[in-house]
């Protein structure tokens, strides 16, 4: 045992003062909130990079009444004939185009949009948007309803998600869960490579250098393969704790820089009070409000979410899947003289991981308490991401006991199976590995 906490103290103090992992422990969330603030950014300067200026030919002289400007488009009346007016833009400037609306326009409900490049999609959508209200208009007053009517009859339903647990009905929002959902599978799949394969080129590393030699001179093959995974898991789970750490004291000091706890509140009170009104209301107007209202709901949404359920459920099968597919990397490692050999034996073992990471875009997310994602997340394989993608959704506290036990003899039988072959395989060298080499090391007795 003391030769075992030795190697994980060595595989751990090793990583953990590398250059590197500390750069990416504090770099990475402030990268994902760089990227974030970016494409927030970016987002905004093109949709102001996009205005388009549209000249408008109307020969009904009716609709150019009806069109109003927007920060995206602005029209222009022309007094000229269609001919005339392509003629005069074909030395315009990017951005600009002509909206045709033929006499017939009512009838038809069909028009010419005219532009110097390929017309942009946000901007024809929204073209395509004011004709359609001008349409309804017309239509309407020819049935009789006028505006007041409409605006009389007009409905905006909000819809507030409760989930009754032991008689007690508690907030429950769906798109949230499915966000954090995907979030964790996501992780969870990357992570279980990157460490897995850690595992699997320390190993090679240590096999082609012979230093493998010397250290089972000492130490038994079991006692090096669990050190190594061992401590390796301990460093990702370093990590993650200090992403977490990290990343809501930046959170914390980016949301008390933005905005106040005061306009919190009360931006809370104006979503309460303002949501049947908000229909009415001009998207200009509610604009101004977006960064108060966008960290208010996120505050309330996740209070709506057992956090401490899911940061510990997190690392529990974190953890279980980590120690599993360690256990079959260092298996590979073992039989392997370089990475390049590896890819025959890494995409079986991972087939289980991969397919499960696919459903949980899907199958999962739309259907979390049915019968596959409750075998899936069952499966020692497969149940460190369809545990996870359930969690936010709510899953009984004896579906998370079975399957973490289960995971756990899981991780026992696979490293029995994986032990066999690595303690063979870490003294072969230069003979390629096959299937049927490493089944007759599995049956090397001892």
């Amino acid at each position: 045992m003391n030769k075992i906490k030795l190697i994980i103290q060595r595989e751990y103090l090793t990583r953990v003062r590398k250059k590197s992992f500390l750069l990416t422990t504090f770099l990475v969330p402030l990268f994902f909130i760089a990227m974030y603030v970016g494409v927030i950014f970016l987002t905004k300067k093109s949709f102001d990079e996009s205005h388009t200026v549209v000249y408008i030919v109307d020969d009904t002289n009716d609709v150019i009444n009806k069109l109003n400007s927007s920060k995206n488009v602005t029209y222009l009346k022309e007094n000229q004939d269609i001919q005339q007016q392509i003629k005069s833009i074909n030395s315009a400037k990017d951005n600009t185009s002509i909206l045709h609306i033929p006499r017939d326009f009512y009838d038809r409900e069909s028009v010419e949009f005219l532009s110097v490049d390929k017309p942009n999609i946000s901007t024809e959508a929204e073209i395509r948007d004011s004709l359609n209200r001008i349409i309804k208009d017309k239509k309407y007053e020819s049935y009789g309803i006028t505006k007041d009517m409409r605006r009389a009859i007009k409905s905006n339903v909000v819809i507030k998600s409760k989930e009754i647990k032991d008689g007690t009905a508690t907030e429950s929002n769906t798109e949230v869960a499915m966000a954090i959902s995907l979030a964790l599978s996501i992780l969870v799949y990357i992570s279980l490579f990157l460490y897995g394969s850690q595992v699997m080129r320390g190993i090679i590393e240590e096999k082609n250098s012979r230093i493998i030699e010397v250290i089972i001179s000492s130490v038994k093959p079991f006692q090096l393969m669990m050190g190594k995974i061992i401590g390796i898991g301990l460093v990702g789970l370093t990590q993650f704790a200090l992403w977490i750490i990290v990343s809501i004291t930046l959170a914390g000091i980016a949301s008390s820089t933005i905005v106040s706890k005061e306009d919190l509140a009360n931006q809370l009170m104006q979503n309460k009070t303002q949501q049947i009104g908000m229909a009415d209301t001009p998207i200009d107007q509610t604009s101004s409000s977006f960064d108060g209202e966008t960290f208010a709901e996120i505050i309330g949404l996740l209070q709506t979410l057992n956090l401490t359920e899911i940061v510990v459920c997190f690392f529990v099968f974190f953890l279980g899947g980590y120690l599993i597919y360690s256990a079959l990397f260092a298996a590979v490692g073992s039989a392997v003289d370089s990475e390049t050999e590896a890819s025959q034996f890494t995409l079986p073992i991972t087939m289980p991981l991969l397919l499960t990471y696919a459903l949980s875009f899907g199958v999962l997310i739309n259907n979390p308490h049915g019968s596959v994602a409750m075998w899936l997340s069952f499966i020692p394989f497969t149940s460190p991401i369809a545990m996870l993608v359930r969690i936010p959704f709510g899953v009984p506290t004896w579906q998370i006991i079975i399957s973490a036990i289960l995971l756990i003899l899981g991780f026992i039988l696979t490293t029995w199976f994986a032990a066999r072959i690595y303690r063979v395989g870490i003294l072969m060298y230069g003979k390629k590995a096959s299937y049927k080499e490493l089944i007759k090391w599995f049956k090397y007795k001892s």
